[in-house]
């Protein structure tokens, strides 16, 4: 049995001195500190200047295009996409997308992400990076057939879902490209094979006004309306972005059950604008958040995400509107809710998927509040441990299950 000792954070409040016993991959309580002498514990993680948070969620990114980081930095979206981005993933290796995928996972878990929800191209060396890594990933074969790209040919996206099923830390999902880049008929038959596997399905939706305007003109109706009319618009659902939603959308988004993978620094930096969440999140949809992709974000700090999503918010709804109570419940149980797994609270017999924090730094003084600090004042870098299914895969810089160093890949 492991302990970690700290202050325990979830998004239900704060329990100071308190101990979180890990037994395999669970939870097995949560105790006063001062009883775990009661205990059978062989490792002790933390004390007292440490803070103990439910692992973070990344609800939608795309860890392989690290390789694009500071490339077309300050390019609108359209161009940024189709003059730079497409044409260089059109040549990618397998040897390639697994280093890459590898680099950007570590980045993501040593900056307290748990989970990745990972959406993209040659998905099978995505799967074996994070296997290797030892992360909890969800992960789709990005498909589209209204797009001439053949690492994006549609029947893939079903045969790599099979190929992955019941695969440990490994879920597949179905991840349809976008609105305006795949077709009604496709859909259709996402839809129809995502009933039959119970499956999550994974889309980027309202990502841009040229996507809108391709939709409306193809299909006569807005995105959301578009997802409604092919039968995916429910729980079952991850809708990546929103950022340009109408009225009626966003009513029809929140009563259906889906969630919103808000990126907030990847559409402030390529689109200068913020997706209407504050409005979703007061009519009840379910909001997770994500870093897009350290092309787009330059970052996989999901700890730095919180901070720039309370912020944006606060300058699109109103500075009293949104909180860091809200986006803290975006990045652990909004995220658990969208991939329908016990994890984002600090509780047992839930998934010990969990983060060590060192709060001896002076940005976490005075004292005060630890989430107001965790989402305003912290950095991925305060990070100092990672477990996934109760197994320590972050330490001190180290990642004990890769043999390889970071900086010789």
């Amino acid at each position: 049995m492991k302990a970690l000792l700290g202050t325990v954070m979830d998004i239900r409040g704060i329990k100071e001195n308190a101990a979180v016993l890990i037994e395999d991959r669970w939870i097995y309580d949560v105790i006063p500190g001062d009883r775990i002498g009661e205990y059978d514990v062989d490792e002790i993680f933390g004390g007292k200047d440490y803070l103990i948070i439910p692992g973070l969620i990344n609800a939608h990114t795309h860890v392989a295009m690290t390789k694009f980081r500071g490339l077309g930095d300050d390019m609108p979206l359209n161009a940024w996409l189709n003059d730079l981005i497409w044409p260089m993933e059109r040549e990618w290796s397998r040897e390639e997308i697994r280093k890459w995928a590898l680099i950007g996972l570590m980045e993501a878990v040593s900056n307290g992400s748990t989970t990745v929800n990972d959406h993209y191209f040659l998905a099978d060396e995505i799967a074996r990076a994070a296997q290797e890594i030892g992360v909890r990933a969800f992960i789709g074969q990005t498909v589209m057939d209204l797009v001439d790209f053949p690492l994006a040919e549609p029947g893939e996206g079903f045969k790599f879902f099979k190929r992955w099923k019941n695969n440990g830390l490994i879920t597949p999902t179905l991840a349809p490209h976008a609105t305006d880049t795949v077709s009604f008929s496709l859909l259709e038959e996402i839809r129809n094979f995502a009933e039959k596997e119970n499956a999550l399905i994974h889309i980027h939706l309202s990502q841009s006004r040229e996507e809108v305007r391709k939709v409306r003109k193809r299909e006569g109706l807005y995105p959301v309306e578009y997802l409604q009319k092919a039968g995916i618009l429910n729980s079952r659902l991850i809708a990546a972005h929103g950022v340009y939603l109408k009225e009626k959308e966003i009513k029809l988004f929140a009563r259906s059950g889906a969630t919103l993978a808000h990126c907030p620094t990847s559409l402030a930096k390529l689109e200068g604008a913020v997706a209407p969440t504050v409005t979703l999140w007061n009519l009840g949809a379910n909001i997770a958040l994500g870093n897009d992709c350290a092309a787009s974000n330059n970052s996989l700090d999901m700890i730095e995400e919180m901070k720039m999503a309370a912020i944006l918010n606060k300058v699109k709804a109103g500075p009293d509107k949104i909180g860091a109570r809200d986006v803290f419940y975006w990045a652990t149980l909004g995220g658990a809710r969208a991939l329908d797994i016990k994890a984002g609270m600090i509780e047992k017999d839930y998934l010990a998927d969990l983060v060590l924090i060192n709060m001896r730094k002076p940005h976490f003084l005075p004292r005060g509040n630890p989430m107001s600090h965790l989402v305003y004042a912290a950095k991925g870098s305060d990070v100092e441990r990672v477990f996934i299914n109760g197994e320590l895969i972050y330490s001190l810089g180290e990642f004990p299950k890769i043999k390889t160093s970071l900086f010789s890949l």
